[in-house]
């Protein structure tokens, strides 16, 4: 089975990671969600080609910068109610494959405080960009 780390398009890649990022957020599209914020965890990989992130002077500029990610989400959850956990995991996956440096992407999100009886429940989605012709 292959997977995302020996997928051949990546195989030039470095991974970046954000892990368990915490954002309570208006999300949900039952109405006692539409009442108050949610806690959701967020996963966000991205793979970058060494070329494009292999620091020459050790500065900042050189790589992708792991505020953008930060950023990135915070902007997208200060838009407002998101119904979906499948349309924040696209938006977010949208915004990452939008920087230039950036080959390929996994986002995911999952919510801690749905089910007594599980960790969470969630949605994971991957892309990424067509190769150079």
């Amino acid at each position: 089975m292959q997977t995302l780390l020996n997928h051949p398009r990546l195989a030039d890649c470095r991974r970046l990671f954000l892990r368990d990022y915490r954002v309570d957020i208006h999300i949900g599209v039952h109405d006692f969600e539409k009442r108050g914020e949610q806690r959701v965890l967020i996963n966000v990989d991205l793979f970058v080609p060494l070329a494009l992130s292999t620091p020459t002077a050790d500065d900042l500029a050189e790589v992708v910068d792991y505020d953008f990610i930060r950023r990135s989400i915070i902007a997208r959850v200060a838009q407002g109610h998101i119904h979906l956990q499948e349309t924040l995991a696209d938006d977010v996956l949208r915004l990452m494959l939008a920087h230039p440096k950036v080959r390929a992407a996994r986002v995911s999100t999952a919510k801690p405080d749905v089910y007594p009886d599980c960790d969470a429940v969630g949605v994971e989605v991957f892309g990424i960009k067509d190769a150079p012709t």
